[in-house]
């Protein structure tokens, strides 16, 4: 029987909530969990929207992981 382990080399997650501090703390959060998978932030971007249906401002990120080296 083979036994084979495969590391992640890179992982791109997307985030999205109604204010900033939420949106940090989902961010922070999920980058706690990717150290256990032995990933480092390698480049983040953020944005913010107005959502003229809800009248309120959207922000999202996208965050790309990368292997520790």
């Amino acid at each position: 029987m083979d036994f084979r382990l495969d590391l992640i080399d890179t992982k791109i997650e997307f985030f999205e909530a109604q204010d900033l501090k939420t949106l940090e703390r989902m961010i922070a959060n999920q980058i706690e969990m990717n150290k256990a998978l032995m990933l480092d932030v390698h480049s983040v971007r953020h944005q913010a929207t107005f959502n003229a249906k809800s009248e309120k401002m959207v922000y999202s990120a996208v965050v790309h992981f990368k292997a520790k080296r």
